[in-house]
């Protein structure tokens, strides 16, 4: 279930992130996306804080992407890591091309 959740969520031409909101890698994630101007629907955000298969959408985050921890974010269908990755990305200035290569900016 927890296989199908994920592929269903990251499927498509948007940002995914998977995250608890107490995190603060996932604050900083978000704060990096928040200085971009997504296209509705372009950029979403899951807690999965208080799920009953949390740990189990952990596992196969970690069996996808080689990390079980969260952030776990995906650009289109790949994963680009976590907070400092996606931190080190737009520092880079790759992050941008990234996010308009899917069309998901405005």
């Amino acid at each position: 279930m927890a296989e199908e959740f994920v592929k269903a969520q990251i499927k498509g031409d948007k940002v995914v992130v998977f995250l608890k909101p107490k995190c603060p890698y996932c604050t900083l994630a978000k704060s990096v996306l928040s200085k971009y101007k997504f296209k509705g629907g372009h950029l979403e955000f899951i807690d999965i804080s208080g799920r009953n298969d949390m740990g189990s959408i952990q596992d196969y985050l970690q069996q996808i992407t080689g990390a079980r921890t969260v952030p776990r974010i995906f650009i289109g269908e790949q994963c680009i890591g976590g907070g400092s990755d996606v931190q080190n990305l737009d520092s880079s200035g790759k992050l941008e091309g990234m996010l308009q290569a899917i069309r998901a900016l405005q």
